[in-house]
């Protein structure tokens, strides 16, 4: 079986002392790609060091996160262009809102957010969503800036049925990650319902462990775990889970 893991920060340096491990470990369980969307321009090199080391396995996706977005914002995204400029990303990342932790820029996110899907816009690319405690007004956007060819991923979807609907139906994909794993995520009930051609696997490494990992550091050889939880939700074989999800990645991504 062939795997895809559509999210995880590897360049992170929770990996810095084991990651060549980590990728061999990898190829043996049959992951054969990890997209790695980027944090903001402390992670840059870090990110782009990995997918020289590993151009095949390890794909970088250039934006900032929502939790890094601050009064100079500008000047990070000034940096996201410049590199969106200079070479051939995937697509945009990681982008959205957050308001869990912090609401004091939320004026700033929301514009950084527009800003970034332009970007997105501009270079015909997709974007990777994050969204906490933000989704209301994450889909909006998404929504009311909607046109032909405009995608891209929700990332560690843990919506309801009615909120995933509302996803798909704008042309996006769903990123399934740890929490459809969790006894208590509620996503048995949600995923089933949910559009099978707009499901991918992610692991948003090193953060989401999978059951029974939980609670310990998060690393892309943990996809076939949530694969087969999806598996047994919507009583779709494993290996056409594997097939199913893996099409969708590379039918959203070009590589």
């Amino acid at each position: 079986m062939e795997w895809i893991d559509t999210h995880a920060h590897i360049y992170d340096e929770k990996f810095k002392d084991d990651i060549d491990d980590i990728l061999n470990r990898c190829q043996e369980v049959g992951v054969r790609q990890i997209y790695m969307p980027n944090i903001d321009q402390t992670t840059i090199d870090a990110m782009l060091e990995l997918e020289h080391r590993y151009s095949e396995q390890c794909i970088p996706i250039m934006g900032l996160h929502p939790c890094s977005v601050r009064k100079d914002f500008e000047r990070e995204l000034y940096l996201v262009e410049d590199w969106l400029n200079q070479r051939d990303f995937v697509a945009v990342g990681e982008i959205g809102l957050d308001y869990y932790w912090d609401t004091t820029f939320k004026e700033q996110q929301l514009e950084a957010f527009r800003i970034q899907i332009d970007l997105a816009k501009k270079y015909s690319l997709p974007i990777v969503i994050h969204t906490r405690d933000s989704f209301e007004d994450v889909i909006q956007i998404v929504e009311e800036l909607n046109e032909d060819n405009f995608t891209g991923i929700f990332h560690c979807f843990t919506g309801s049925a009615e909120e995933g609907k509302r996803v798909t139906e704008a042309g996006f994909y769903l990123g399934l990650g740890g929490v459809s794993t969790f006894k208590n995520g509620g996503l048995n009930d949600v995923i089933p319902q949910l559009d099978r051609d707009k499901i991918v696997l992610e692991t948003d490494s090193p953060y989401l462990a999978p059951t029974p990992h939980r609670g310990k550091r998060n690393e892309p050889t943990y996809i076939p775990l949530i694969g087969e939880k999806v598996a047994e939700f919507t009583k779709i074989p494993l290996e056409e889970i594997a097939e199913l999800t893996t099409q969708n990645t590379r039918h959203l991504f070009v590589k």
